[in-house]
């Protein structure tokens, strides 16, 4: 008898240790933010771009057809060179109209994101910006892409909720 409680009290014991051992669920939303900053003194534009790390992976894998580890990347070389690859691909910009080209400064994580960063030179002034974005897209139909740019001290923002990909802000 003491076998047959044992057993009975064992199996809600290990369901929980079974439950507590896999990994957390996905996130529920997909969400790249694509941060734009004027920088009057260097006259540059400081381009930062935000991924969740687990999408990105997925997205890069699916792109390149390789192993993708931002976190602990075996060739850091090659898993910046996708990264620069995937964004600039899928983003681009203008300034008072002209296309702009993106310098590509490297990537970081921070717990669950990824970040990569670039730099726009010789924009001594803008005063329209017009962003299109299709970040993810290729992955995720309910992607939203949040854009945020900053000249002279003023923030605009917009939010592309997928399919929309175009966005203009006027200073």
């Amino acid at each position: 008898m003491a076998s047959s409680l044992f057993k009975w009290l064992l199996i809600p014991v290990l369901a929980t240790v079974l439950t507590s051992a896999r990994p957390p669920a996905p996130h529920p939303f997909h969400v790249s933010v694509l941060e734009i900053n004027h920088n009057g003194t260097d006259k540059t534009l400081e381009i930062s771009c935000k991924i969740f790390t687990d999408d990105f992976e997925k997205v890069l894998a699916k792109n390149y057809k390789t192993k993708i580890d931002l976190i602990n990347p075996s060739n850091k070389t090659t898993m910046d060179s996708l990264v620069k690859k995937y964004i600039l691909s899928h983003t681009s910009l203008k300034a008072d109209g002209k296309p702009v080209v993106f310098h590509y400064l490297g990537f970081e994580n921070e717990k669950e994101a990824a970040f990569a960063y670039f730099e726009v030179e010789n924009i001594s002034s803008v005063s329209k910006l017009e962003i299109t974005t299709n970040l993810m897209h290729d992955l995720f139909e309910d992607q939203v892409n949040i854009i945020h740019a900053t000249v002279g001290g003023n923030r605009k923002s917009n939010k592309l909720d997928y399919p929309a990909t175009q966005t203009v802000f006027n200073f």
